[in-house]
């Protein structure tokens, strides 16, 4: 076994840990699991931390378990929260839990034999418990002055907890019991946020099986200004394309700041020590060209949406912003383009002077300002200056027979395509 409390170590991902992890992961193959709740549509960025914890001790040769929590879903987390989160109906979790455990199946390998990932889902066993034996069998091992010494409790006092969220660290305990009886899971990862339920369950574990468990969180990404991790202007950033598309993925990590650049190449990538070192060496001599945040992009990207779709997104990106020949992409490139940047559709056939094109796509607000544009030499087709203001859109610029990129400046962009 490699040492994956090392690789781990190295990586970033250790905030806490129970004081005999290293050693226990040493010993052999073991089951490590963390806990998902389908309380969004979609796993967002900060969900691919743990993930990515979970895929580096798979890398190390252990076995995770992914854990939708289709049961404590409905109960809701209190963790990190500033006020309880509205619950949702049984209906909606199982639908946000179908679609997570779909992006589960491309972030970590299923193919492997040894180590292949168990995805569960712990209304399977919450939602058969009666009240009166779950209270009995596991309400007794933990005192209320206890539960209200955890952080979780303890930051929400001033805004009030229902019992509902109190009760919470008991299920997930509980999730622990039965992971160690039925899959001999023995580690549980997760968040800062959540190192409080996860010792709860190993205390659990000892007092009620005599058993060893383990636990280990990572901590909270934020950026090097103190900021949120995974959120931009427009919102979260999420793993569902339909919600954040590869393209806006990409540029995401393209625009990661350089005193955040190694410590993301570290905890979001496989890449190993020796490439990532190379890469930042090379970063560190020539910064302006960003190569370590297009690799950072480039691979997130790959392992969240597969190959074909980073690859396009590269291309797209490389098109707008660093002066790459459109007609050297391949037409589908186009078709992100299109959902990215202002797209104008015209007729096949139809006959087209630039003054006008530019007025369509919304460059300009009239003729004579497309003039101004063009002679003052601010205007581009498919990245080429033009300053004739009499110049016409020909057959020849039309890309693969129906793209036509427009620029204003150096970031007003538009794409005229001619309707199929």
């Amino acid at each position: 076994m490699s040492d994956a409390f090392a690789e781990l170590e190295w990586r970033g991902f250790v905030q806490q840990a129970t004081p005999d992890v290293q050693a226990h992961l040493a010993g052999g193959r073991r089951t490590a699991y963390c806990g998902f709740d389908p309380t969004a549509p979609s796993l967002q960025l900060g969900n691919l931390m743990p993930i990515m914890l979970l895929r580096h001790l798979q890398l190390g040769g252990h076995r995770p378990i992914v854990l939708m929590g289709g049961g404590t879903g409905l109960i809701g987390d209190p963790s990190g929260k500033k006020n309880e989160r509205p619950l949702l109906s049984k209906e909606q979790i199982r639908e946000n839990l179908q679609h997570q455990r779909d992006q589960m199946g491309r972030l970590l390998d299923f193919d492997s034999k040894e180590t292949r990932p168990l995805v569960l889902d712990n209304a399977d066993w919450l939602e058969p418990q009666t009240l009166v034996a779950f209270l009995r069998d596991i309400g007794k091992h933990f005192t209320v002055n206890l539960m209200l010494q955890k952080e979780a409790v303890q930051a929400r006092l001033d805004a009030g907890i229902s019992f509902t969220e109190f009760s919470y660290m008991l299920l997930q305990a509980y999730d622990f019991l039965h992971l160690f009886r039925k899959e001999r899971c023995t580690i549980q990862v997760g968040g800062s946020d959540q190192w409080g339920n996860i010792t709860a369950g190993v205390d659990l574990i000892r007092r009620v099986a005599g058993g060893e468990a383990h636990g280990l969180v990572a901590p909270l990404v934020t950026t090097a200004s103190g900021a949120k991790f995974g959120k931009t202007e427009a919102g979260a950033v999420w793993l569902d394309p339909a919600l954040t598309s590869p393209y806006q993925l990409y540029q995401f990590w393209v625009n990661t700041d350089d005193n955040d650049v190694e410590r993301y190449l570290k905890l979001f990538t496989l890449g190993p020590r020796d490439d990532i070192a190379a890469l930042l060496a090379k970063h560190r001599t020539n910064p302006g060209v960003r190569e370590a945040q297009k690799v950072l992009g480039m691979e997130v990207t790959k392992l969240v949406h597969g190959d074909n779709a980073a690859d396009t997104a590269v291309a797209a990106s490389a098109i707008l912003f660093d002066e790459f020949d459109p007609r050297k992409v391949a037409s589908g490139t186009f078709d992100v383009l299109a959902q990215e940047i202002p797209t104008v559709s015209v007729d096949r056939g139809a006959e087209l002077l630039l003054v006008d094109a530019i007025v369509r796509a919304g460059l300009a607000t009239s003729k004579s300002e497309a003039k101004r544009s063009i002679e003052q030499g601010g205007i581009y087709v498919n990245q080429e200056r033009v300053k004739d203001v009499a110049r016409k859109i020909t057959a020849g610029d039309w890309i693969a027979g129906r793209n036509l990129l427009l620029r204003k400046g150096k970031k007003d962009y538009a794409l005229l395509r001619v309707s199929k």
